[in-house]
This record gives structure tokens, C-alpha cells and sequence, in this order.
């Protein structure tokens, strides 16, 4: 008989069909993922709230299957966590900052409420850097989250908690989002999947415009298989709630048999930082499975840009954010506050910036189907690395850690973060997948093979045990 697999350990598709099939309660689901918070993240600083009101919530859910006489929602009765930087009703949204005013949303954000629909329970809000701007989860607001690999280690950022949260075994998924990396970084380094969604896939959490944005939601998983049915979620496949970017011709979550070999080219290396043996091992490693699986594959390379190309655009995103009291705002934050400010008065067409960036890359990333890239090519860096540094310095840090994702959102292109290893120090190593324009299906249905081809741990060590 092949040994029971805990909840905690289970994928979010199947707690979602242990509980439509009755099987397992809401419930209980929602009561171990508490327990499991109330365990373990006092090491790990993954949530920054939890929902007093989610066992309730699990509970309405349990009622509600029992009278169901048509289908629940996809994900009725699955815990899932809400990054702090997103609107939920009734509670406060902190964003990383002292900075932020301390009063309840009055409503959800477009994100949240698209969760809501697919049936989860909400567990709580998940830890973020300060307005999303650092790829480490390090406010000032609560201790550092640690990666559950290895505590003395980030968990990456801006979407930190969501990925330490699920890297523990405290939730199947959580949400995230992504403006140069921040699904993907965090991600790659807890051993996870991470997939950003093209721009126009989804709506934009707040309604602002979002035809050049550089961030969007996105899922963060353990398995493609959850990527690809949050992804069906959060974009409204197969609800009429689509946004501007074209519907696939089928929903996400539905694996395609066979299909065409493609082209895929293969980025070892970037100027803005060297890539470490172990990672670049799992690269080559990736791209002969990808060749062995039938698709052209061919190494090559892309220009260099600089941390000053990308610095006035990202500057412009984070020192534009409403309410903040720039006052109490971190060093490295504050610091891009006032490069924004100092764009301004100096009138820096930032746009044409990014429109030079994008007719730099987009014609060359428009030459193969697919492109491979390391997430990050360099190790998860140690807790507090980054906040010892002078404030520039720590933007040329965090620059080398998104030296692979940030083209990514200038671009508009969707990609996803695969598990690809272990390094000798036991951390996660993670790939890059970038696909062509509104082509989510592609990196999906490549995602899945490589997941089959090179099977990968699903929580971090030391966390798989519990009473579930």
C-alpha cells in the first residue's frame, strides 16, 4: 500500500478535489494550514497576519458543499495567502511600511476577489519588501523572512512570504506578484514554481492603466499543474471574465498531448553578474533534457544593459506609489523615492527609456519560441546582506539578483521559474523560462515535461512532518 500523503504535502487541485468529493473538510484542511502557521512561522516570518475569521470561513465552506446541487468553485474550501501588498476587505494593507496608513480596505482589490470566486479561504497576508521594491523580504516592520532551505537565507522578494509560506508546507499556494522578478526570484530560491503571466493577462489588482506596467499577479506553486489552474483563475479562462489579452484556445489547466517541437535558445551568462558553476550546471543541464524531449535548442546570447538603464524605470514605479509617508520609509527605498523625484525635475522621458529597452529585446527574444535563462545565477544571499549596504549599492545588489526576470516585465512576456537542482550548500537552484507574447501555454506545456523529466522536492527539508 503506498504510504498516505499528509495534506500539508498535497497539491491545491487535489485538496480542492479531496473536499468537492467530501473526502477530507474545509475544515480540516484550514485547521492543519493554521496549526502549521502557528508552528512553524515563528522562524520563518511568512505571514504578516492571520485571518481570525478563516476557519469560519472553512466551516461556511463545508456547509455550503453539503447543500451544492451544481459545482462548487475550482478551489472551493483551499487555504491560500494574500501578498501584503494587495487589498482585502476588512484589513489592513501594510505593504512592507511604516510608511503606510493603518486603515482596513474597505473593499478587495481585483486580484483578491477573483481568489474569492474560485473558492478559497483566505489564511491570512503574506510578508513583502518594502512597496515591492527589493528582491530580499526584509522590512522593517517584522524580522526578516527566512527561506525554510536554509534560515540563514532569504527567501527572496518581493513576494517572500508567499514563497517561504508555501516552501513550508503551510499552504499549497499563495498568491504573489512580479515587477522585475518578484514571483520568479523567491520562487527559485525556495524550490518552487513560479509563473508571471503576460501583460494583459491580468487585470491590474488596483484598475490602474496597464498597456506598459511592469507588474502583474501571478501564482507560486509547487507543481505546474497549480500554476496552471490559479493562472485559469486569476484570468478568468473559461468565465467570460477574460482582459485584453487574447483567450487560449483551451484552459490553461487542461495539458496538451504532443504538440510541435520549438526553438528554444539558451542564455548562460549577463553582464550585470557571473553566473556560479552549480547554476550554470543546471542550465546546460535543462537544455540537454530539452533536447533530448525533441526541441531545437541552441546557445547564444543577448545584449548587456545596464543598472542604469533599468534604475529611472524602476525608480519611477516605486516613488510614485500614493499615501506614503516617505518620511518612514527604509534607506534603499527612500533612496529611489529620490531618484523618481529628481527624474522629474529633470523632465527624463522614463517611457522612452522602456521603449528603447523593449526595441532592443523584442526583436531578438521574437526569434525563438522559447528562451532559457537562469532565474538567478547567483545563491540566495544571507539575511541582512542587502540592509548593511549603502543605499545604491544595495540597488547594484538587488540588480544582480534580477539580472535575468526584469527584462521580462519591460518586455511584457510571460516566464516561469522551475526547480532545477540542489546546489552542494542544499539550496534550490532554479531556470527561467521566458515565452513568446501571450503564450503561457507554451512555457506550460514545456514546464510539465521538465517536471516529469527532473522530478523535484516539493517542501523545503525539516518541514515535511505534521499531525495531518
Amino acid at each position: 500500500m503506498a504510504p498516505r500523503v499528509p495534506l500539508h504535502a498535497r497539491s491545491a487541485v487535489d485538496l480542492a478535489a479531496l473536499i468537492r468529493d467530501g473526502a477530507v473538510s474545509s475544515e480540516e484542511v484550514v485547521a492543519g494550514a493554521l496549526e502549521r502557521v502557528r508552528r512553524l512561522d515563528g522562524g520563518l516570518s511568512s505571514f504578516v497576519a492571520v485571518d481570525d475569521h478563516a476557519l469560519g470561513e472553512a466551516r461556511r465552506k463545508d456547509r455550503l458543499r453539503r447543500r451544492a446541487r451544481g459545482p462548487l468553485p475550482p478551489f472551493h474550501g483551499v487555504p491560500i495567502g494574500i501578498k501584503d501588498l494587495n487589498l482585502v476587505r476588512f484589513r489592513i494593507t501594510r505593504f512592507g511600511s511604516r510608511g503606510m496608513p493603518r486603515i482596513p480596505a474597505p473593499c478587495d482589490d481585483l486580484d483578491v476577489r477573483v481568489l474569492r470566486r474560485a473558492g478559497f479561504v483566505i489564511l491570512g497576508k503574506l510578508a513583502t519588501s518594502e512597496l515591492g521594491a527589493l528582491p530580499v523580504t526584509e522590512p522593517d516592520i517584522h524580522p526578516p523572512t527566512r527561506n525554510p532551505w536554509d534560515p540563514t537565507r532569504t527567501a527572496g522578494g518581493s513576494s517572500g512570504g508567499s514563497a517561504a509560506a508555501v516552501a513550508a508546507g503551510i499552504l499549497p499556494v499563495a498568491h504573489g506578484s512580479d515587477g522585475a522578478g518578484s514571483i520568479r526570484i523567491p520562487a527559485c530560491f525556495c524550490g518552487l514554481v513560479g509563473l508571471k503571466p503576460s501583460r494583459g493577462r491580468l487585470p491590474n489588482a488596483f484598475g490602474f492603466p496597464d498597456r506598459t506596467i511592469l507588474y502583474t499577479a501571478g501564482p507560486i506553486t509547487r507543481t505546474v499543474s497549480d500554476a496552471a489552474a490559479l493562472l485559469d483563475v486569476m484570468a478568468g479562462t473559461g468565465t467570460g471574465r477574460t482582459h485584453w489579452a487574447p483567450p487560449p484556445e483551451r484552459p490553461f489547466a487542461a495539458r496538451p498531448t504532443g504538440g510541435r517541437p520549438l526553438r528554444v535558445k539558451v542564455v548562460e551568462s549577463n553582464g550585470l553578474v557571473a553566473t556560479a558553476g552549480e547554476i550554470l550546471a543546471a542550465v546546460r543541464r535543462t537544455a540537454r533534457t530539452l533536447e533530448r524531449l525533441g526541441h531545437a535548442v541552441e546557445v547564444t546570447t543577448l545584449p548587456e544593459s545596464t543598472v542604469e538603464e533599468f534604475l529611472p524605470i524602476w525608480a519611477e514605479l516605486i516613488g510614485g506609489v500614493p499615501l506614503m509617508n516617505w518620511r518612514r520609509a527604509q534607506a534603499t527605498t527612500a533612496w529611489l523615492r529620490e531618484r523618481a523625484l529628481d527624474q522629474r525635475r529633470r523632465g527624463l522621458d522614463v517611457g522612452a527609456l522602456r521603449e528603447r529597452l523593449v526595441d532592443r529585446y523584442a526583436p531578438l527574444l521574437a526569434s525563438a519560441d522559447l528562451w532559457l535563462t537562469p532565474t538567478v545565477a547567483v545563491a540566495p544571499p544571507l539575511v541582512g546582506t542587502l540592509a548593511a549596504l549603502p543605499p545604491g549599492e544595495a540597488f547594484s545588489a538587488a540588480a544582480a539578483c534580477a539580472a535575468h526576470t526584469a527584462i521580462v516585465n519591460v518586455l511584457g512576456r510571460p516566464a516561469i521559474s522551475l526547480p532545477a537542482g540542489i546546489s552542494g550548500e542544499g539550496l534550490p537552484i532554479g531556470v527561467q523560462l521566458i515565452g513568446g507574447m501571450f503564450r503561457e501555454e507554451d512555457l506550460l506545456r514545456v514546464a510539465w515535461d521538465l517536471e516529469e523529466a527532473q522530478p523535484w522536492r516539493r517542501i523545503a527539508p525539516g518541514y515535511t512532518a505534521g499531525d495531518d
